[in-house]
């Protein structure tokens, strides 16, 4: 259901408007000049007038996002602690936990650039110029797979990107609609003398993370002979893993890989092609991860390209929030830059 209000700034419009009156009653302040009132008084609607001039593209955007916005949604829009998440999510809304983002939930870029104009970064409302917000929105676009790094954002095109949920939205019409339906005087009589909790509610939104023991780390299953069962990987195109090194940069933020690889909010990725799942020491992996250990899950290219497509549907209850590569060339890209760091 869709239904704009703009009430904070209303309010803030309202005070402002009264100063004259407060001048009056405190001796305090001043009445604000036209010039003030419109220096915040904007509107960017879903046809785009009001569009601030300018542009920006996803290169630029980068550093930009870096400096004012990744300290709370993270240097890939993946959000940090609890700030909101930006990117991700696509296909996810018909799900029973959806995750909402620029990318798979709002529907207007008009929307996405006044609220990153009008209200960000967090304490400094207003600050960004036009050219910062245009490359910001890019940056956030191309997290989404939207667009591409190099596409230069502007008021020229803004509306040409095509939001994934566009159509998702319909008219709240329930007042006219529904209301009368239900809505009756209250029933006031045979009123209890009392009330009690009788009931909390607890809701969870990741699976509970606890602290792993030695003896919990997982480790891949062995045979007799005490060797991992692996299976052998094809010769890596190194032409390819370099392009798939450019869409590892969608990952960095919950894995590592390489010799001083550390686990994060996700488990390093040294040695995933051709091995089994959650194999992993140190880790503690979500109930469906080790599910697919015990089935015998072993990370072929062909199942780590299911995987890494949609990874929420291949396997239901995982922990990770990624929604998935878009494009069958960045999967085959990626899956060959983790073949150079798998034996």
């Amino acid at each position: 259901m869709l239904k704009f209000h703009r009430a904070a700034f209303l309010s803030a419009a309202l005070l402002i408007a009264a100063a004259p009156m407060l001048a009056d009653s405190y001796g305090l302040g001043r009445p604000a000049t036209m010039k003030e009132i419109a220096a915040w008084d904007w509107n960017i609607m879903p046809d785009g007038a009001g569009m601030p001039i300018g542009s920006g593209d996803a290169i630029d955007g980068e550093e930009v996002f870096a400096e004012k916005c990744a300290s709370c949604h993270g240097d890939f829009a993946e959000g940090m602690g609890r700030w909101p998440e930006l990117a991700g999510g696509i296909d996810t809304l018909d799900e029973d936990d959806p995750l909402k983002t620029v990318g798979s939930y709002w529907p207007y870029m008009s929307t996405v650039i006044d609220y990153v104009k009008r209200s960000m970064p967090y304490g400094y409302a207003g600050s960004l110029t036009d050219n910062e917000t245009y490359a910001i929105v890019a940056y956030i676009l191309y997290s989404n797979d939207l667009i591409e790094d190099d596409f230069v954002l502007s008021n020229h095109n803004a509306l040409d990107v095509e939001m994934p949920n566009a159509n998702g939205f319909i008219i709240d019409d329930r007042e006219e609609t529904e209301y009368a339906n239900w809505r009756t005087d209250p029933c006031m009589s045979n009123c209890k003398d009392t009330v009690k909790v009788t009931m909390r509610a607890r809701v969870l939104d990741v699976t509970p993370i606890e602290e792993a023991s030695s003896d919990s780390q997982l480790v891949p299953e062995a045979s007799q002979s005490g060797e991992v069962s692996v299976i052998q990987i094809n010769a890596v195109n190194q032409e390819l893993a370099d392009s798939g090194k450019k869409v590892f940069k969608k990952c960095k933020s919950c894995h590592q890989i390489g010799e001083k690889a550390k686990n994060r909010s996700g488990p390093i990725l040294n040695n995933m092609v051709g091995h089994p799942a959650a194999s992993v020491n140190g880790y503690k992996y979500s109930k469906s991860f080790k599910s697919a250990r015990e089935a015998g899950l072993i990370w072929t290219e062909e199942e780590l390209a299911k995987f890494l497509a949609k990874p929420k549907k291949y396997l239901k209850g995982t922990k990770m929030s990624f929604a998935g590569l878009k494009k069958e060339d960045d999967t085959k890209a990626v899956i060959e830059y983790l073949k150079l760091y798998s034996e």
